[in-house]
């Protein structure tokens, strides 16, 4: 019953809290292993949480584990998504057609890229600090990489993560970072703030804890 009132009681990312406002708070993480996964969420019936099951099955939250030890990894929080933008492909010449009964098809057009999201999984930093002690999965859509030493800025809030509330979360946020003059960081074609969450499905929404967090120097 714990989990449904919002008791988080798996490990949680390594942090310490180097500036605190009222607003928001700077925190450095130390380094980490991450397991994730890139996926279309269109893919997915839509679902913008379609890596999920991914990478519960990499660690075997699910069933026997997806990696070739196979080795059970134990769940950490939070369960860290961002987007990738959209990205537009140059025009180029000639512009070719081609016939096909019954039907033509003409690639006279500008296209752009599927929107894609990113998730990520924080492996337990008691057991595996190198890529190299981490299972490798055996589904290829899973990467493992290593994190170095970052600063984020965060708040909290809870509820359900709409995408209203998030996208109003984070501009809150940024505006309190520009007017304290904290620089924020930007990687091309990524949004530049993560979400995090902090527990299962089940908990009631008003017992949520979700965090927004944007890389900054």
């Amino acid at each position: 019953m714990g989990m449904v009132f919002g008791k988080i009681s798996v490990e949680t990312a390594k942090h310490e809290v180097v500036q605190s406002s009222e607003d928001y708070e700077i925190r450095k993480y130390t380094p980490c292993v991450v397991a994730e996964v890139a996926y279309d969420p269109s893919k997915f019936g839509g679902d913008r949480d379609g890596g999920f099951m991914v990478l519960a099955n990499y660690i075997g939250a699910v069933g026997n584990p997806q990696n070739t030890k196979p080795e059970k990894i134990a769940m950490t929080a939070p369960v860290i998504t961002t987007q990738k933008a959209s990205e537009k492909i140059a025009m180029t010449a000639p512009v070719i057609t081609t016939q096909r009964t019954p039907e033509t098809v003409d690639t006279h057009q500008e296209k752009t890229t599927a929107t894609s999201m990113v998730m990520q999984f924080v492996l337990p930093t008691s057991k595996y600090t190198s890529v190299e002690q981490a299972p490798k999965p055996t589904d290829e859509r899973v990467v493992i990489r290593e994190e170095g030493e970052r600063k984020y800025a965060v708040v909290k809030f809870s509820g359900l993560t709409t995408d209203q509330l998030v996208e109003e979360k984070v501009k809150k946020l940024k505006e309190s970072l520009e007017r304290d003059g904290c620089k924020i960081i930007t990687r091309e074609n990524e949004e530049p703030f993560l979400l995090a969450r902090y527990n299962p499905p089940w908990t009631l929404p008003m017992f949520r804890t979700n965090e927004i967090m944007i890389p900054v120097e």
